[in-house]
């Protein structure tokens, strides 16, 4: 298989297990490129990707256009505060007003569930999901999967466990889709109000107590508590949240073997790791940013593929 089946990535839950390999594959190579002392490839050099960002992001953002630099594409960003937006401009004009100038990629991260589901129903141009609402962020994910393979050999079989604010987070559900597809065992462990309660029809199982979480673990992947997404108080301080679930080197030094730090930034340090945690040798955080690049290189370049260049 040479081709991805979906058209869009618009969220892990519409791509199998050969997507998967095939996206991993393609960024093996990549990476090689991106270590290279020339780390440019004119392979996408006739395409042209809007990057429209309707949210704040730093990491995200700059991953996406360094990966679409680096292949070689014309690249054109848009942010939503400066933009027409502000107007009340819809989504759909804006997306066919950026289209008019030829574009054929549109990466883009929106509040709204859905928004880049809705999006490639009406436009005429591949979409990639840069993360909409509390739903989907696709490429975290593959990136997370690709750094645990490239760390441990394999995904499948592993034991992963996802600590944090899991309710509002969109790396979570992508998170629990992915390591799914690739067989691995997941377990979920924060404050219970930030456990949502379908989460055990995912095929994940629950644990409150962060202390037995890691000793079961081989990687945790730890999220940080969305405050902007909170409309009320989910737990009493965050003092009180990083005593029951913040992780430290102490708690860490306690397993009795070495687990994998993840985190998908940014990191609210003292709550959720504290700085000898994310700055330790069992931390992969740095890992996790450059292979973000490869990932979203190997996503772009697969799907600018069924791009039809008149």
């Amino acid at each position: 298989m040479s081709q991805l089946s979906v058209k869009h990535l618009l969220g892990i839950k519409h791509i199998n297990k050969d997507d998967i390999d095939l996206i991993f594959k393609t960024a093996d190579h990549f990476k090689e490129v991106i270590n290279r002392p020339i780390k440019k490839v004119p392979s996408l050099r006739d395409i042209t990707i809007a990057n429209l960002f309707f949210e704040n992001s730093t990491r995200t953002r700059l991953s996406f256009e360094l990966a679409e630099k680096r292949l070689s594409a014309d690249v054109v960003n848009f942010s939503a505060s400066q933009s027409s937006v502000t107007k009340g401009e819809t989504l759909i004009d804006t997306a066919n007003n950026i289209l008019s100038m030829k574009v054929d990629i549109i990466v883009m991260r929106h509040p709204h569930v859905g928004a880049c589901d809705f999006l490639s129903q009406h436009v005429n141009a591949k979409i990639v999901n840069a993360g909409d609402g509390t739903h989907e962020h696709p490429t975290q994910a593959l990136l997370d999967s690709f750094s645990i393979r490239e760390k441990l050999g394999s995904v499948a079989g592993k034991k992963i466990v996802i600590v944090g604010d899991i309710l509002h987070s969109r790396v979570a559900l992508s998170n629990i889709y992915a390591l799914k597809l690739q067989g691995a065992e997941i377990k979920v462990c924060g404050p219970k109000t930030l456990i949502p309660k379908y989460i055990e029809s995912l095929g994940v199982s629950v644990e409150f107590d962060i202390k037995k979480a890691l000793e079961w673990c081989d990687v945790a992947n730890v999220l940080r508590v969305q405050n902007e997404r909170m409309e009320i108080n989910y737990f009493p301080s965050t003092r009180e949240y990083s005593q029951l679930f913040g992780i430290n080197k102490q708690l860490l030094d306690s397993l009795g073997k070495k687990i994998l730090i993840m985190h998908p930034g940014p990191i609210n340090r003292g709550v959720e790791l504290t700085s000898d945690v994310a700055d330790a040798d069992q931390s992969i955080i740095l890992n996790q940013v450059e292979n973000g690049v490869a990932i979203r290189m190997a996503v772009i370049y697969l799907l600018a593929q069924q791009v039809e260049r008149s």
